[in-house]
């Protein structure tokens, strides 16, 4: 069962795909759109191509658990993928992934202007990672 991770952006937005199993990222990018609309479009046709059965949106919480914009953002974002898709939607907590993503790449030597892209992707990946880890995950792969 194949699971996407959505980190969305405002101009790019990261997205990874478990492999077959649905236990690892498989492989992570990331898409250029600032068109909302668009983009769920083009997240729906990625998903189909490659057989996701379920979509996981990063949910953006402030460290204390509350909701700001970002995540009004991201809640919209669910409504217009349920709109084009069958494909369930589940929005997951994604709280520190950016700081995760970049800790990441500068540990392994990589310069804050030459990662802006991937940066997202690596999100996206922390996403999936963190979701395939948890039981909502293990319940959606079958494990």
């Amino acid at each position: 069962m194949r699971i996407m991770a959505i980190d969305l952006g405002d101009a790019r937005t990261g997205l990874a795909v478990s492999d077959p199993l649905g236990m690892l990222c498989g492989e992570a990018w990331t898409v250029k759109e600032w068109n909302m609309e668009r983009l769920a479009d083009l997240i729906c046709d990625e998903a189909r191509a490659r057989e996701v059965q379920t979509l996981v949106l990063g949910l953006p919480r402030n460290m204390d658990g509350s909701e700001g914009p970002r995540a009004e953002k991201s809640r919209a974002f669910r409504e217009m993928l349920t709109a084009r898709t069958e494909i369930p939607v589940v929005l997951w907590d994604e709280r520190r992934s950016s700081v995760e993503a970049h800790q990441i790449l500068h540990l392994n030597g990589r310069r804050e202007k030459k990662h802006r892209a991937t940066v997202d992707a690596v999100a996206a990946s922390l996403i999936l990672e963190s979701f395939l880890g948890s039981p909502a995950g293990a319940a959606e792969s079958g494990i």
